[in-house]
């Protein structure tokens, strides 16, 4: 078992002020609103409730999540249900990229539940699925933030033959907190695949959650960790507990302290570092193709 921390029922029971967020508007936002509702899409953004899907929509950029909505993983942070998945839909590569199409998405970002019960991941039909979205929409471009494949790296090898302009992994926490935050993952697993990703020459992007009781010494350690892997793109949010079930908000962090980490993190040399409370994975997606040198 898991102990995790206990936090008085009068404290951090009211968000800050600075985690208030605009109510989407704007010309393109409308525009994909109405092909959503009109043809039933699903995106993360929405069923997650990004408070940046407003902003993001307007971009031109939106999140599907691939391979079901039932995860064989249960993190401590995560709202997505844990249980048995259902069998893999082999048509959904196809259906994505209509969406995709539909929508105009100028970049798009594909995540996934962790498939540990599938024998290759869910990585064949992740890769499917990138190249189904390359028939349809051959100039979108493709952000993949996947899974760690349970270190099994033929699996992710598959993925990045298919070679999306970004490849993200989130780390989501400190390494002193990830047996409370991300039960059956590995720290050092996380960063093993960080450095795959790098290796192959793509776009490397990861990300870490602030909140959960982490100090300073402790997110500045993971962000040395995930430059020295070969990350380019680094992004740190707040965490928000979807459900009382879930691990409890140890702090707010500030504006400012998320100003700091940001200036850390390009002192060190990320070529992008997106740092505020409201920042999530897919903040500014759109802005990180940057060339590979």
């Amino acid at each position: 078992m898991i102990e995790l921390p206990v936090i008085p029922a009068h404290q951090l029971q009211r968000k800050p002020d600075w985690l208030r967020v605009k109510l989407p508007v704007g010309k393109e936002y409308r525009h994909v609103r109405g092909l959503v509702d009109e043809h039933k899409l699903h995106t993360i953004c929405e069923s997650g409730n990004c408070p940046n899907m407003g902003e993001c929509w307007g971009a031109g950029t939106a999140t599907f999540m691939i391979l079901g909505n039932i995860c064989t993983r249960s993190c401590s942070f995560c709202a997505v249900a844990t249980g048995r998945p259902l069998a893999v839909d082999l048509d959904e590569p196809n259906r994505v990229a209509q969406s995709v199409k539909l929508m105009q998405v100028k970049h798009c970002v594909i995540t996934s539940v962790d498939r540990d019960d599938l024998k290759d991941g869910g990585s064949t039909i992740w890769a499917e699925t990138v190249n189904a979205i390359r028939r349809e929409s051959p100039d979108t471009t493709l952000e993949t933030l996947i899974p760690d494949f349970k270190g099994i790296w033929e699996n992710l090898e598959r993925v990045l033959a298919v070679r999306p302009e970004v490849v993200s992994h989130n780390l989501e926490t400190v390494r002193r907190l990830t047996r409370e935050v991300r039960i059956q993952a590995k720290y050092d697993r996380s960063l093993e695949c960080l450095r795959r990703i790098s290796a192959a020459g793509l776009r490397t992007k990861s990300g870490i959650m602030l909140g959960f009781g982490e100090t300073e010494a402790d997110v500045i350690e993971a962000m040395t960790d995930l430059y020295e892997a070969g990350v380019h793109i680094l992004t740190l949010g707040q965490y928000l507990q979807p459900t009382k079930a879930h691990h409890p908000v140890v702090e707010w962090v500030t504006p400012d302290q998320f100003k700091y980490y940001q200036e850390i993190g390009l002192r060190m040399g990320f070529k992008y570092v997106e740092s505020g409370p409201l920042v999530r994975s897919s903040y500014h997606a759109e802005k990180h193709l940057f060339d590979m040198q």
